[in-house]
């Protein structure tokens, strides 16, 4: 006498042959030929000879219309291959900027660099808190933001050393401007005790020599 299957492999296997059925479905609702990265296949074999040391970079234009869209739209690709790397980095801008494709590269690029610098004062400078019930107010209050976040970015291009160049806005307000320290009076001195995430004196010592070297030079009279 056979034994009945239970209920729970019953179950799995149908589970399975609806995952298969639906990845059939999906495979052939899209086909793999007309994506993107096939209109590019010259660019990703890996170029003969020694790899240079310098990264190379290589652009193609070509027009796709995925699954969803209502007409084609105009596609900029950027290869890139560096030294000491097996693959390409491989990345897609669909835009309808008519420019040349190195120049919509460079286009988007700077674009990306500005959201994140709007990101950095959000996060650092908290530019975003307008809760004044005036539209003057929060108009002034942004202005102020504003301002904070270019004295901060000043201070981070001209006067930091080179151990904390690469220091964000929020590590110089946490560990430079904005930190806790308590004021010990006695007779004869009085003490600072700085917060322990404070830089050290010599790094302060630097960022007020090269504050100091900013200022422009007297003017000497000739008479």
């Amino acid at each position: 006498m056979r034994p009945e299957r239970s209920t729970t492999a019953d179950a799995y296997e149908n589970a399975r042959r609806h995952h298969d059925e639906e990845k059939d479905y999906s495979r052939d609702r899209l086909p793999q030929p007309w994506s993107p990265s096939t209109r590019i296949g010259y660019l990703l074999t890996r170029p003969i000879g020694r790899p240079p040391n310098e990264v190379r970079r290589s652009y193609a234009n070509f027009t796709y219309q995925a699954g969803s869209w209502t007409k084609p739209r105009r596609v900029v690709a950027k290869v890139e291959w560096h030294a000491g790397e097996l693959y390409p980095r491989v990345g897609f801008i669909v835009t309808n900027v008519a420019r040349r494709a190195e120049n919509v590269v460079a286009f988007y690029n700077k674009r990306g660099t500005c959201e994140q610098w709007i990101k950095e004062g959000k996060g650092a400078i908290k530019w975003t808190r307008l809760s004044c019930r005036s539209f003057a107010a929060n108009a002034v209050r942004l202005q102020l933001h504003a301002l904070a976040y270019s004295l901060g970015n000043f201070l981070r291009m001209l006067a930091t050393p080179e151990p904390i160049k690469d220091w964000s806005l929020t590590s110089l307000k946490e560990k430079l401007i904005k930190i806790g320290a308590k004021v010990i009076s006695h007779g004869l001195y009085v003490a600072f005790q700085m917060a322990e995430v404070a830089i050290p004196r010599n790094l302060f010592a630097d960022i007020l020599r090269l504050i100091a070297e900013l200022r422009a030079p007297p003017v000497t009279s000739t008479a």
